[in-house]
């Protein structure tokens, strides 16, 4: 994984003293609210319900086990115990007192961590593929352009202050696991054959994709970006939008309403001619530089493929079904052979999907060390990754999760829940998503429903800003306020992955209890319904929405 040189060090550190003097200064009045609020912001400090919210970044998902402990310290010395994994691959902790701020960067800085540009209007922290350099589908391990995106959008002067807030994604497989075309940016690295007969690699450019109030999947503007220009692609995208995206109206002033109210088309043109300008600008970096990122992304030293077919499956997996539960539903394969990625669920039945306490994170970070090369990945889904784990492995691995309760083998599955804080922490939400989360999960657990219902992605948001992804989930829920009741709207159909699609909405909302009533009904046309091999969202796009509404309102 990518390890500082000075001048990230002396960045960070520079940061750090810097805020720790505007969080003073507020403290003794010198500072408004007003004037401390984009101070703050550019630091990833909110103002939630109940006090300070913090959100530190984890670029592309990867953390070492050092990185990963300073974190359970952090939420052991100035939260409650606990942290909460998000949707963008970060960690935000929802109890931090203000006084403690400068300190707490000051902790991450030591671990070459940091919150910068966690908030705010520019380019967010950049997400990934949490199987990168383990996939055995990638054409490449997507990290290094992940960092090189990184180091270019990091105290970017032109881009410091955009419209709205921007996300970028990159990955390098057919299969999308990290929502990329529902991304401001998303990047996939393609393979294509030259005239000669060699393979060469690209990023195909897809733009203006997003959740929120107006969820749109991001057209593919351009298929084929050389990867020696994606930096000078990126930027011509960026300045685009920084040149026309909308500041008198926060609501339209993403750049999906900008790509889609000039048309991909001309959006398109536009890109194409400030690339041109660019490329005369010498704005990419040097080749050596991606090759000094690179080599911090090197393959670890695996087992020999003989040792590791030698080894086998492990026996317990036929001994013990919990065990083999656990192994066919939370592994993953890898490009190596005798390896897997192994998932940690953060969704244990009746919890608080991606919550862990600052021992569970001690725990994973040890696991890293003794079985994963001293690797951690954040997921998107608000779960774990150990990502290279060797099968003989994964008994003792295996064993020390579910005695910290990490076990739960619903990868992909009903109880692996997308939620965000909702209205228990957020200042903007509208219902609590938790509460539902938590009795879906008791529900589907306690009918014994959710290992039929195979593959189901569900995804709760306790606002329209769709923070829990309920846009692309199987099936989604989002909050709203009703007259000052808590309302939930059902809706179904939608995917995050390679077949993206945004759910639609069923008809009339429904109460705490009713919502989760209605995804049992929703769940039982499907079980009704379904045909050998079909997933919950096969059985949907066949038969559309019609049943489902007929069950759920008669």
């Amino acid at each position: 994984m990518y390890r500082y040189d000075t001048y990230d060090q002396a960045m960070v550190d520079a940061r750090v003293e810097e805020f720790r003097d505007q969080c003073r200064r507020r403290l003794e009045g010198k500072l408004t609210e007003d004037q401390f609020k984009p101070l703050r912001l550019m630091n990833g400090l909110y103002l939630q319900l109940h006090a300070y919210m913090l959100r530190v970044a984890v670029p592309y998902g990867t953390l070492s086990g050092d990185q990963m402990r300073a974190l359970a310290d952090i939420a052991e010395k100035y939260d409650r115990g606990y942290g909460h994994f998000t949707t963008r691959q970060n960690i935000q902790y929802n109890w931090i007192k203000l006084e403690d701020a400068g300190d707490i960067l000051a902790d991450l800085a030591k671990v070459e961590m940091h919150a910068i540009q966690t908030s705010g209007n520019c380019i967010r922290n950049i997400s990934s593929d949490h199987f990168a350099g383990a996939a055995a589908d990638e054409a490449t391990d997507p990290r290094p352009y992940a960092e090189l995106l990184r180091q270019w959008s990091s105290f970017h002067p032109e881009f410091a202050y955009l419209p709205r807030k921007f996300k970028i994604a990159v990955i390098a497989s057919k299969t999308d696991r990290a929502a990329m075309k529902l991304h401001d940016i998303g990047i996939r690295i393609v393979e294509r054959a030259t005239e000669d007969g060699r393979a060469e690699l690209g990023a195909a450019f897809y733009v203006g994709g997003g959740m929120g109030r107006t969820p749109m999947i991001a057209p593919c503007i351009n298929e084929f970006v050389p990867l020696d220009r994606l930096i000078t692609y990126a930027e011509a995208c960026l300045r685009v939008y920084n040149r026309h995206g909308r500041r008198d109206n926060k609501y339209k002033a993403r750049i999906k309403i900008l790509v889609h109210e000039l048309g991909a088309e001309e959006y398109t043109r536009q890109v194409e001619a400030e690339y041109a300008h660019l490329l005369d600008q010498g704005v990419e970096p040097p080749f050596a530089e991606l090759e000094r990122i690179r080599s911090f992304f090197a393959d670890p030293a695996f087992r020999a493929a003989e040792e590791a077919s030698a080894s086998g499956e492990p026996a317990e997996t036929a001994s013990d079904p919990a065990f083999r539960r656990w192994v066919q539903r939370n592994t993953n394969p890898h490009k190596a052979p005798g390896y897997v990625s192994a998932v940690i669920s953060l969704k244990p039945v009746g919890g608080i999907p991606g919550d862990a306490t600052a021992e569970q994170m001690r725990l994973m970070a040890d696991l890293a060390e003794r079985y994963g090369f001293d690797e951690l990945r954040v997921m998107h889904t608000q779960n774990i990754v150990l990502p290279h784990v060797h099968k003989s492995d994964l008994p003792a691995v295996w064993r020390a999760l579910d005695g910290a309760g990490l076990s739960t083998p619903n990868l992909d599955q009903i109880g692996d829940i997308i939620a965000c804080p909702g209205l228990d922490y957020c200042s903007l939400a509208n219902a609590r998503s938790i509460p539902v989360a938590q009795k879906i999960s008791e529900r589907f657990e306690a009918s014994g429903k959710g290992e039929a219902l195979g593959e189901l992605k569900l995804k709760i948001s306790g606002c329209i800003n769709a923070c829990g992804h309920h846009h692309a989930g199987h099936i989604g829920i989002l909050g709203v306020d009703r007259k000052g009741v808590e309302n939930y709207q059902l809706s179904l159909g939608g995917s995050e992955a390679e077949d993206t699609a945004l759910a639609k909405i069923t008809g009339p909302g429904f109460d705490e209890d009713g919502i989760v009533d209605a995804v049992e009904t929703a769940a039982d046309v499907y079980l009704r319904e379904r045909t050998e091999g079909e997933r919950f969202l096969d059985t949907y796009r066949r038969i559309g929405m019609t049943p489902f509404k007929e069950a759920l309102y008669g």
